[in-house]
């Protein structure tokens, strides 16, 4: 039921874009047909796949860096009262920053190649991951820790064995919203400066008026970022099997 829900939504999206083209005339240059949109995907299709495998990389290694980082930070902040008085702080100050307007020094600093967008990708992931995993451990029920402290447990045996395991649904859905905004960060950092990636060629497609390319690969950069969401999703399901929303429905 799920795929069908998914492709009738998909089908009406496609017939009100031909519908909107066909009614107000507009100029293949500024919205082009879906016929003609999909005919550019199956004709660049290597040229899309070869940009495609490079935005991949990028927001699977920022996806990687910055759960990994947002793990740590969010560990740290929960365990270490003396680090969280500094931390905690640092981290809701550097939110005040707008991440975008970083890119163009990560790009100064870290070049055009791919490190400046797997540093713009963890920037964007680091956040959500730490502020979900954190609250999560923050909220451990507290008869639970008493019960543990009563029995002897270490601090490092409490957070393995309760905290953390009690903070996984909180981190797993921090884990989805990162996902969801894991490809914002390689594209910004496309479009600010690169030499290959979906954001590079959207911005030339741009260029060129070559909107059914431009559409295109936006088209491209969706599915793969729908791929990510629901892999997520899906993992997220098959490891927590004992949250209320993994249950079967009737």
């Amino acid at each position: 039921m799920g795929l069908l829900r998914a492709a009738t939504v998909t089908l009406g999206l496609l017939l009100l874009w031909q519908a909107l083209v066909w009614v107000t005339a507009v100029p293949p240059f500024i919205l082009p047909s879906p016929q003609a949109v999909g005919a550019t995907l199956v004709q660049r299709w290597p040229l899309l796949l070869g940009h495609a495998s490079v935005t991949a990389a990028e927001i699977l290694l920022g996806l990687l860096l910055g759960v990994l980082l947002g793990t740590i930070a969010a560990l740290l902040l929960a365990s270490a009262t003396v680090l969280r008085r500094w931390l905690l702080p640092l981290l809701v100050a550097s939110q005040a920053i707008p991440v975008f307007a970083l890119a163009p020094l990560l790009v100064l600093w870290l070049g055009y190649g791919m490190a400046s967008k797997v540093a713009m990708a963890t920037l964007i992931i680091f956040f959500p991951v730490t502020a979900a995993f954190y609250d999560g451990l923050r909220r451990t029920d507290p008869g639970w820790l008493a019960l543990a402290q009563t029995m002897g447990g270490t601090r490092y045996a409490i957070l393995r064995h309760i905290a953390i395991p009690a903070a996984l649904p909180a981190f797993t859905s921090g884990l989805r919203v990162a996902t969801a905004v894991a490809p914002i960060g390689a594209v910004v950092g496309e479009w600010v400066g690169s030499s290959a990636g979906l954001g590079h060629l959207m911005l030339n497609a741009n260029a060129r008026m070559q909107t059914d390319l431009m559409f295109a690969a936006l088209l491209v950069l969706t599915a793969m970022a729908l791929l990510l969401y629901y892999a997520v999703d899906f993992l997220g399901r098959r490891l927590l099997p004992w949250l209320p929303e993994s249950q079967p429905r009737s």
